[in-house]
């Protein structure tokens, strides 16, 4: 498999991490290593990870053919929303890495999917990330699509592209917000310090766009809905940090102290996921249900008044 690009902006920027941006699914470490061995060219040469882009530069990156997957099944359950031939949506739980990576090679969706699918995934993003075509974070709880062959798989990929996909999340966050709905228009890229997050101020950062809608206040917290209409690594969580209102347990962007002792991790949920099915056009629309750790935070936010 091929794919060919033309740069019409971003000058300046690494070529891997913009490849990483654009091209869904697939991790700018995987991205390094085909750079390392010839298979990204700009303008008919190859190019090391460090490249800078210019205007007009053309790129090929050759995606040679996968090996099978080496990662281990494992029988761990899953809590399936839809399933078919083509497409298995979940609905992951807290504390679940996505895929194998160092320090979780086992326990991972990717375990689970291997043992629940067999050999019925996709190996268009790579023998670590079989069926994978986009994540949420550990600590983020809901729906998340993968793919059992490479047409659903490279369907997905471009409707993820073109940001036509439904994505609807639901988060408590610190702080009253006033208005009752609004857009936070900021873009995000990488951190220039802090490697292990993004910034809506940071060079090179890429048009990022989030919708809010407050469903309940709770004098210092807020419960709000959260839609896409991008998605940038970490979007919901720096977007509302950047206006102010970070996600509550969210130790990354708010408060290294978490108001609520037992809460591990950010309280923000994949709730709708809506897609056109890859194979037959129709649209595909699931929700997960909230999970115990984020009712049982409402509930006491309600009794606290």
């Amino acid at each position: 498999m091929t794919e060919y690009f033309m740069v019409e902006n971003d000058e300046g920027e690494r070529i891997d991490r913009y490849l990483a941006e654009e091209l869904e699914g697939r991790s700018r470490s995987y991205l390094q290593k085909l750079m390392k061995d010839g298979y990204v060219k700009v303008n008919g040469k190859p190019v090391k990870p460090n490249y800078r882009l210019i205007l007009g530069d053309e790129m090929e990156i050759v995606f040679p053919d996968v090996e099978e997957p080496k990662i281990q099944a494992e029988d761990i359950p899953l809590d399936i929303l839809y399933e078919d031939r083509d497409i298995i949506i979940v609905n992951k739980p807290k504390q679940m890495v996505v895929h194998p990576a160092p320090g979780h090679y086992t326990g991972t969706l990717v375990n689970a999917l291997l043992y629940h699918c067999g050999n019925e995934l996709s190996g268009i993003n790579g023998a670590a990330r079989p069926g994978i075509v986009h994540r949420i974070d550990m600590d983020t709880t809901g729906s998340l699509v993968a793919c059992k062959n490479d047409m659903a798989h490279a369907g997905l990929s471009e409707q993820l592209k073109s940001h036509s996909i439904l994505r609807v999340y639901e988060a408590i966050v610190h702080g009253n917000l006033k208005e009752d709905e609004g857009t936070v228009d900021a873009p995000i890229g990488r951190h220039p310090t802090e490697r292990k997050k993004m910034s809506a101020h940071a060079k090179n950062a890429r048009e990022a766009i989030t919708h809010y809608k407050v469903l309940r206040r709770f004098g210092s917290y807020t419960y709000i809905q959260c839609t896409l209409e991008t998605g940038r690594t970490h979007q919901i969580r720096v977007h509302m940090a950047s206006i102010g209102r970070p996600i509550v347990g969210d130790g990354l962007y708010g408060p290294k102290k978490c108001p609520f002792p037992s809460l591990t991790g950010q309280t923000l949920h994949a709730k709708t996921l809506g897609i056109r099915h890859p194979r037959t056009g129709e649209w595909l629309e699931v929700c997960a249900p909230l999970p115990p750790y984020f009712t049982q935070l409402l509930e006491r936010l309600e009794r606290m008044g």
